[in-house]
């Protein structure tokens, strides 16, 4: 394949011990007023600026063998000087952040995102560019390969050579990793795909995950193309890194970066389905849904990004809550768990939410704008302050569901409605015909399409529960299925209403829940608790939560707390509350008939 005009990279992992990425870039036509770079200051899917050009260490350009001066304009922009002939660009990325966001080096592997090692020609984003990922020359690295959803050019597959995208969008939604890495490979409705593992994972079962996968793959695709169970990528990878705490994800267009904790992973002589292995399934369940619904199934100010400055939308409940509520339903449409186990994920999500009293001050539409400056942010008076697009609107995406059913006689769901967002708005999403036409859903588009789809008019339910701070009716809308929400008796365990954590030894306060008795006796997140009725308050107390200290007490009794507010000493009477952690649980009623919809309807997609 010949390719006349191209934006070409290079990329090598230089120092291993350093965490250094060498960068070449070059550019056949720049600019004649003096070719301008930038690098992105977020990356799509985390809503953050992350200003990743802090992280360039340094950089210089020639061209012709002679040097071309570069002017920085802003925090992540150069210009080069106007020069004749192929411009080259030559920096270093230090990369030390093991996350899926950024990029991570050292002698056990490689991981980068194009957003944080590939600058932007600006101008020539169009084009197609080129990168040739080149083989470190560190022994440690003798055994690596390449794992990465870009199609090759002059490359083997999971091989060192030369990848090539169809623009500078195309080629940051491809992350690579590189390393020694276990991998298995799978079909799904024929389109081939990847799992790579990166770390260290003695016995790892791979067979099984493949297996699980190909599952949760399958029904995802049917779901959206029931009739034609076309994928909408040729190839997809799963790149995890299994480290020894973590948990993450971040979607691409045909692949997902993870993060997890090693034993989360199923081995051999493991058969049984752990609760760490099933959060890694759901993970990977919601990380794959996001290639239809966010990748392609836009709001309308991705489309296409701005990765200069904060996108705002209100949208992520949508597109983050309703990933959220399908990822565990499709391990139970799957058979991967079973309805019991669905209902307690789901009363798990209830409780989480309910916990906060921000939940009562924040929308999940203004919990979307605002991502990049409070949920992304988060401190430690965050459950007093806001609630989470994910989980809330997680539930949103429930009660619309049940709302459907019950209206249409479980002839329309909420199935129906992301069918048609697809359509509309993903399937044709990256063809030539509409690409960068800045084709997505707009912020008040939402309601319409729901009512033309099922004929179920739904603004007074978003004004309530997306726009409003009401808490979704889940017990009046599963009454309706067979399915009962229990809440237990108030709790007679007595409680400081508070969240530990461990300090140098010590319990701390990470955040005072308003209204509790910390907060009525004047204590606030960091101070670090000392004793209590004389009695020494350690850190191995935060893992009981305090409940050994407090057992010897009830609800309504008084006691003396010692506290250190950094350096100084802090003295309150603390009147204890009943412990205020929801507990609700959703349980079928077998006795039930449910109406218009059977129960199954909830883990079955409807027809």
């Amino acid at each position: 394949m010949a390719v006349m005009h191209a934006v070409s990279y290079k990329i090598k992992a230089s120092d291993l011990a350093a965490h250094l990425f060498e960068v070449s870039l070059e550019i056949t036509k720049p600019a004649a007023t003096g070719q301008v770079f930038s690098l992105p200051v977020w990356i799509p899917g985390s809503y953050m600026v992350r200003e990743f050009a802090r992280n360039i260490v340094q950089i210089k350009a020639h061209c012709k063998g002679k040097k071309v001066a570069l002017k920085k304009i802003d925090k992540s922009t150069w210009q080069a000087a106007p020069c004749e002939g192929v411009l080259t660009l030559e920096y270093q990325v230090y990369a030390w952040d093991l996350s899926v966001r950024a990029a991570h080096l050292d002698q056990s592997h490689g991981f980068f995102n194009g957003t944080s090692v590939f600058l932007q020609v600006q101008g020539q984003e169009h084009l197609p560019h080129m990168v040739n990922i080149q083989q470190p020359d560190d022994a440690a690295a003798k055994k690596w390969r390449v794992a990465t959803s870009l199609p090759e050019l002059k490359a083997k597959r999971y091989g060192f050579g030369t990848y090539i995208a169809s623009d500078y969008d195309d080629l940051i939604d491809h992350p690579v990793e590189m390393g020694a890495f276990q991998m298995i490979s799978f079909k799904a409705h024929g389109v081939p795909h990847d799992f790579v593992v990166t770390g260290r994972v003695p016995n790892l079962d791979l067979a099984r995950i493949a297996d699980d996968l190909k599952k949760i793959c399958e029904a995802e695709i049917a779901f959206f193309e029931p009739r034609s169970k076309q994928a909408p990528m040729q190839r997809y990878v799963f790149m995890t890194m299994a480290v020894g705490d973590g948990y993450g994800g971040l979607e691409h267009r045909a692949s997902t970066a993870l993060i997890c904790n090693r034993n989360d992973l199923p081995t051999k002589n493991k058969p049984e389905m752990s609760e760490g292995y099933r959060s890694f399934l759901g993970l990977c369940s919601h990380e794959y849904f996001h290639t239809w619904n966010v990748k392609r199934i836009k709001p309308a100010v991705f489309a296409p990004y701005d990765l200069s400055q904060e996108n705002y939308t209100s949208l992520l409940w949508l597109f983050e809550g309703f990933t959220s509520y399908y990822d565990d339903l499709f391990l139970c449409r799957t058979g991967l768990i079973d309805e019991a186990a669905y209902l307690k994920l789901v009363s798990k999500t209830i409780n989480m939410v309910q916990r906060g009293s921000g939940r009562k001050k924040q929308s999940v539409a203004a919990s979307s704008f605002d991502a990049w400056t409070k949920y992304y942010r988060q401190d430690e008076n965050s459950p007093n302050a806001i609630v989470s697009y994910y989980t809330k609107g997680s539930l949103v995406a429930l009660g619309l569901d049940l709302t459907i059913r019950q209206q249409t006689q479980g002839k329309k769901s909420l199935d129906d409605v992301m069918r048609a967002l697809w359509k509309k708005y993903g399937r044709d999403f990256y063809t030539a015909s509409v690409k960068n036409s800045g084709q997505g859903l707009g912020e008040q588009e939402f309601a319409s399409l729901v009512a033309e789809v099922t004929g179920v008019p739904v603004q007074a339910f978003l004004a309530k529960y997306v726009d409003g701070v009401d808490d979704v009716p889940l017990s009046k809308l599963y009454a309706d299925f067979g399915v009962e929400l229990d809440v237990p008796a108030p709790s007679k365990k007595p409680s400081l209403n508070v969240r530990l954590s461990k300090g140098g030894g010590d319990c701390k306060l990470a955040s005072v829940y308003e209204g509790g008795a910390a907060h009525r006796a004047g204590l606030s997140a960091g101070d670090a608790i000392i004793a209590i009725n004389g009695l020494r308050v350690t850190a191995s107390d935060v893992d009981n939560g305090l409940s050994n200290v407090l057992s010897a007490y009830k609800v309504g009794d008084t006691v003396e707390i010692h506290a250190f507010r950094r350096d100084e000493l802090v003295v309150v009477q603390a009147k204890l509350q009943a412990d205020d952690v929801p507990n609700l649980s959703l349980n079928v009623k077998t006795s039930t008939k449910v109406k218009g919809a059977s129960k199954s309807a909830l883990k079955r997609p409807s027809q």
